[in-house]
């Protein structure tokens, strides 16, 4: 089941930002010490009333900048081609703004339901300004406090009026996406993969601007395949295409099991390289490199690039490295038989006396070093998880769980259990119950 869209509009400091926070209801993780963890929120998915749904978050319309048009166009252009209800905020205590009419004119465009939210109502200059907005020609007009919760209920109830309440049908296929920056060659991986033209392929970057799905069958086993518009890092001029394209990609990633993250090997690994595969770490996503375009490769061998790989993506050792080239089809025949096996990973499951075995070993190997008096005290261990998997340790006091050593509990795991291609999660609890 895809899930339905809703994108909040307007301009800086009219409360956007707390309306979205409070329909979230949770401050969005950020996994710090991973390269190219986005820091501006774009979207997240939410829920109302067991309804569930994606929130666009398109930043503030500045008038101030110089590039004003562009901007607002970005925003328009974001609400208009994705959402399927925009939640147009406006500044109940400043009255209509130019800013407001220009956005107004665009979003009259689309056939796309627009709620007029009048926010800062609980004061006495939004009271007297609330009627002049009805001045903008929409249909539906909700006044609210973004901070005192006034009307928030009847915004949500009116957002969510006609989505379904329905449980998500479960579908058991795997489903992977290609994901990369644009141009190294993703749609012409997919076609080779499905063995026809399924996908337009261009050169010019940036062509496939919408995520699309295909099932490819392989040994009697059916997958779906996600192909996304190139992810391009943001710069001073973002233009819509590219939030647009990225935004396609998160959801893309979100909606995967594995991701395959291509690299070009023409142009060698580029920085923004890390922060896509950022993006699919975060999320927990199975990871497989695809390096493409390696029949142009000349001067250096597999195991040469291989070494930069490792060097570059120190933070993603566990993931396997596929060499080949898309267009002329050599080496295709390697990638399949690793998406199986991290398929068979991310849902890998270790039985408990089995664990404490290899953790209690671990932690005898290499026992912790005490700080203040106390010393790490690990009482038992075991999976809770898969996709990615997911492991808790029953602790004497987690306060005393240093990074490195955490790190070295990761390590043992893998060294004992074959996780290539997945990240994992451990989690540390105190025995006593104290969470």
């Amino acid at each position: 089941m895809k899930l339905p869209t809703v994108a909040l509009v307007g301009r800086p400091n009219v409360g956007k930002s707390t309306l979205f926070n409070k329909i979230i209801g949770k401050k969005v993780s950020i996994i710090e010490d991973l390269p190219g963890v986005t820091r501006d929120r774009i979207y997240q998915e939410a829920s109302y009333n067991r309804k569930r749904f994606y929130l666009i978050d398109t930043g503030g319309i500045d008038a101030t900048k110089m590039d004003f048009n562009t901007e607002i166009k970005m925003q328009a252009e974001i609400a208009i081609r994705e959402a399927d209800i925009v939640v147009f905020i406006v500044d109940g205590k400043e009255g209509i703004t130019a800013n407001d009419l220009f956005v107004r004119d665009l979003l009259r465009k689309s056939d796309k339901k627009i709620i007029v939210a009048i926010n800062k109502i609980d004061t006495k200059e939004a009271q007297n300004n609330l009627y002049d907005f009805y001045e903008l020609g929409f249909d539906t007009y909700i006044p609210i406090s973004s901070i005192h919760n006034t009307g928030y209920i009847e915004l949500m109830d009116t957002v969510t009026m006609n989505f379904k309440e329905q449980e998500e049908v479960e579908d058991n296929r795997v489903k992977f996406c290609i994901i990369g920056r644009p141009n190294v060659g993703k749609s012409s991986l997919m076609n080779a993969l499905l063995k026809e033209d399924r996908v337009v392929v261009s050169n010019i970057a940036g062509t496939t601007r919408d995520s699309i799905d295909s099932v490819l069958k392989y040994n009697n086993e059916e997958f779906v395949m996600i192909d996304t518009a190139g992810m391009r890092k943001k710069g001073k001029v973002f233009e819509s295409v590219e939030k647009y394209s990225l935004f396609r990609s998160l959801k893309a990633i979100d909606r995967s099991d594995i991701c395959l993250v291509v690299i070009n090997a023409e142009e060698g690994i580029k920085e923004h390289d890390k922060h896509i595969t950022g993006y699919a770490i975060e999320r927990g996503k199975g990871l497989i490199f695809v390096v493409n375009k390696w029949d142009t490769v000349k001067e250096t061998t597999i195991q040469e690039f291989e070494k930069q790989m490792r060097a570059e993506f120190q933070f993603a050792t566990y993931a396997p490295i596929v060499f080949l080239s898309a267009l002329t089809k050599k080496r295709i025949h390697t990638l399949m038989p690793e998406v199986i096996k991290v398929k068979e990973n991310i849902n890998k499951e270790i039985k408990t006396s089995v664990l404490n075995e290899v953790i209690q070993d671990a932690y005898q190997l290499n026992i912790p070093p005490s700080y203040k008096g106390k010393r790490l005290k690990i009482y038992f261990s075991s999976q809770t998880g898969v996709k990615p998997p997911k492991f808790t340790f029953r602790v004497n006091n987690k306060g005393l769980v240093h990074f490195s050593y955490e790190r070295y509990l990761e390590n043992k795991i893998r060294e004992n259990f074959d996780f290539e291609g997945t990240p994992m999660i451990l989690q540390f609890k105190n025995r006593s119950g104290d969470e």
